[in-house]
């Protein structure tokens, strides 16, 4: 699979890089960044954290406004953000917001007219980390992170894939989406208005009903998010985590919101956390 190369910036002495390609498994061309740290530069595989953004947004909200270069560049890690959805003129789309481009939700969509394109969950597990470990001087040591829609992402990638990643983290996430106006919006477009469809994309879901492999997990949310009380369903998450023994450490911040102000408040804080899982010895 060829890569074509929109931008690149050097940046801590690693290097930002923006690319496109044609994704078999979408059927569209797509666009992700990666950040190589200095270390990868020397020929050396580093370890990757991959991120995946909250709706509305690209690849490049995190690349630009998270600030997590600087560390990623001090720790050895690559970073590695796709776009929430695919684009392109043939691919379905919606006039709101949090449905159809840029609300791919991370799921692999059943229902027409989304499924031809609609397999976000599939790319960002399988077809662009293949991708990058071939392209690139990365290895499988991963790490997954998001925020809001992404935080969602990444949670049910570490809960679904056993043994794929080291470790998870998520910024205000939507953690039981069917039971939030905006999972319940997607997951029916995406997946049929069977709720019971939604259980294996709905991270409580996943965690009430299922004897996942424990995976270190955290998870930081601002108190002053508007979303806070009818999105995201932080509470119940950490119920269920408390009552199944699960590894979440869960923190709350007073005065913070969901925007990346927050985002690029503690991303010093996740790189370090995933940082103990990334590079400990094997």
């Amino acid at each position: 699979m060829s890569l074509d190369i929109i931008a690149s910036n050097k940046s801590f002495d690693g290097w930002h890089k923006q690319y496109r390609h044609e994704s078999a498994l979408l059927g569209c061309e797509m666009r992700f960044a990666v950040y190589l740290p200095p270390q990868a530069l020397t020929g050396q595989k580093v370890p990757v954290l991959y991120w995946l953004s909250g709706l509305t947004c690209t690849d490049e909200n995190f690349m630009q406004k998270a600030g997590a270069q600087r560390i990623a560049a001090e720790l050895g890690i690559a970073l590695v953000a796709p776009d929430t959805s695919p684009r392109g003129e043939q691919v379905p789309d919606d006039a709101a917001y949090d449905l159809g481009k840029g609300a791919g939700f991370y799921v692999n969509a059943t229902q027409s007219p989304w499924r031809a394109h609609y397999q976000m969950y599939d790319y960002v597990t399988r077809e662009l980390p293949d991708l990058i470990e071939t392209h690139f001087p990365i290895s499988s040591r991963r790490a997954i992170s998001g925020h809001s829609m992404g935080g969602h992402g990444a949670l049910i990638a570490a809960l679904r894939e056993p043994g794929r990643y080291r470790s998870v983290s998520a910024f205000s996430p939507i953690s039981h989406p069917s039971r939030s106006p905006w999972g319940q919006k997607a997951l029916g477009a995406y997946l049929g208005n069977n709720p019971l469809l939604w259980q294996e994309w709905d991270t409580c879901q996943l965690l009430r009903h299922h004897d996942c492999q424990p995976l270190p997990t955290r998870v930081d949310v601002g108190l002053d998010d508007p979303f806070l009380a009818e999105q995201l369903g932080i509470e119940t998450l950490a119920e269920i985590a408390e009552a199944k023994g699960w590894p979440l450490a869960l923190h709350r911040h007073a005065g913070y919101d969901h925007s990346y102000f927050f985002v690029a408040s503690f991303i010093e804080a996740h790189l370090r956390f995933h940082a103990e899982h990334l590079l400990e010895l094997p």
